[in-house]
């Protein structure tokens, strides 16, 4: 039976497959261009250091404060 919650049943569905939780899977699946490619960041090359250092602060990386520009980027592409 059809969940009216979910917007999208058929992603729902191949998400629970690949298994993923019902939250996780509910959630994208109700995400409005759910599957659509942003693509509207700037790469990290045109940040500044400033930049950079607050989205390594914001995702936990440890050592930023000693780090140049260009370790920062390799840092936060491979976190």
């Amino acid at each position: 039976m059809p969940n009216p919650r979910i917007k999208n049943e058929a992603q729902y569905e191949a998400l629970r497959d690949k298994g993923y939780s019902k939250e996780k899977s509910a959630r994208i699946a109700n995400t409005p261009d759910a599957g659509k490619k942003g693509g509207k960041a700037q790469p990290y090359e045109e940040w500044t250091k400033n930049e950079l250092y607050d989205q390594a602060k914001n995702v936990g990386i440890e050592g930023r404060s000693k780090m140049n520009k260009k370790e920062l980027i390799e840092a936060l592409r491979n976190n």
